[in-house]
């Protein structure tokens, strides 16, 4: 098995266009209109009116492999900022690794080839998405380093060195109880790696996003209450963490 880094992700996202075609069975032609309009397709799926109730079936029952087009375009589109939030993993990755809302699996594969990590647990609510992270790590022959979850409630009593929580709280209803769920199972000496957009956007282009006043002051207390940051040099949106004692 090579090792993969930011280089590598920089040059191919990690073959993401080769697995998305491979796994989906479509040409890298009509693999490159889907991506051109991931994120649109993806927002035309929002029902109208989103219940906090109803965030998880969404996710797990209808988002199907649309989820896959709208994170791959991001990811490719934003390669810069995406190789940034990689080298902060490798700056603070250790040992047991959580990848909490993983999505297409980035965070994991790089953190899977880190030497410093013992384990990834990839964890995502949509089935699609676990079982492309599943594919994409037996073609990277990395399947060993890597486990797939529905949930982090199936992981047992496992304390985690490395929480990896990115573009996932702002589609939470609850993003605080999140971060106290996520404060109980991080062990000595750990790191949460974290960001957020509490934002619809200024045309509403991101309809899945929470954005309730109340809901974001009450997180940022409960971070505030909870972990203390630790500095990085990045410039990017995702912060480190260590968890107040």
């Amino acid at each position: 098995m090579c090792q993969l880094g930011v280089e590598d992700f920089l040059e191919t996202g990690f073959d993401l266009k080769k697995h998305l075609a491979k796994y989906l069975q479509i040409t890298q032609q009509d693999l490159e209109v889907h991506l051109k309009s991931g994120l649109t397709d993806m927002t035309a799926l929002h029902p109208g009116s989103f219940s906090p109730e109803s965030v998880k079936t969404f996710y797990e029952d209808e988002v199907g492999d649309k989820h896959l087009f709208d994170l791959a375009s991001w990811h490719l589109g934003s390669c810069e900022y995406i190789a940034d939030t990689i080298r902060l993993l490798k700056k603070f990755a250790f040992g047991k690794v959580i990848d909490f809302g993983g999505g297409i699996g980035t965070h994991s594969i790089a953190a899977a080839n880190l030497k410093e990590v013992e384990h990834v647990y990839f964890v995502d609510l949509n089935p699609e998405n676990r079982a492309f992270v599943e594919y994409r790590s037996i073609e990277l022959g990395i399947s060993e380093s890597i486990s797939v979850h529905r949930d982090l409630e199936s992981l047992g009593e496992i304390q985690f060195d490395t929480i990896i929580c990115f573009d996932v709280l702002e589609h939470m209803p609850n993003p605080s109880a999140q971060l106290l769920n996520f404060k109980k199972r991080l062990s000595v000496n750990s790191t949460a790696l974290l960001n957020w957009y509490f934002y619809k956007g200024d045309n509403g282009e991101y309809p899945f996003h929470f954005d309730d006043k109340e809901m974001i002051e009450k997180f940022f207390l409960t971070l505030q209450e909870n972990f203390i940051e630790i500095f990085h040099p990045f410039l990017i949106t995702a912060r480190a963490y260590r968890p107040k004692r």
